[in-house]
């Protein structure tokens, strides 16, 4: 399969845990759909000290795995917002 576009859709959302409303990352994301996936070349900011793990509350959020390639995170249905 094909590696997703490194520069990526123009528009970008801020990602914020869904249980502290602490900000997680801006990220570019492509399509107006659910966030199931976040590809790490995309992330513009990223506010985590540890991977995976709210800064604030400690919760993990996501898994790190492969999608098409590239490294990415999984989101863990539920644990984040976007706007």
């Amino acid at each position: 399969m094909a590696k997703p576009n490194k520069k990526g859709p123009t528009k970008t959302v801020d990602i914020y845990c869904a249980n502290c409303k602490t900000p997680l990352f801006k990220y570019r994301k492509g399509g107006k759909g659910a966030l199931i996936k976040c590809f790490i070349e995309r992330i513009i900011q990223d506010h985590t000290t540890k991977p995976c793990v709210c800064p604030q509350c400690d919760k993990s959020f996501a898994r790190e795995t492969m999608v098409r390639g590239a490294p990415a995170y999984k989101m863990i249905g539920g644990k984040v917002t976007f706007k």
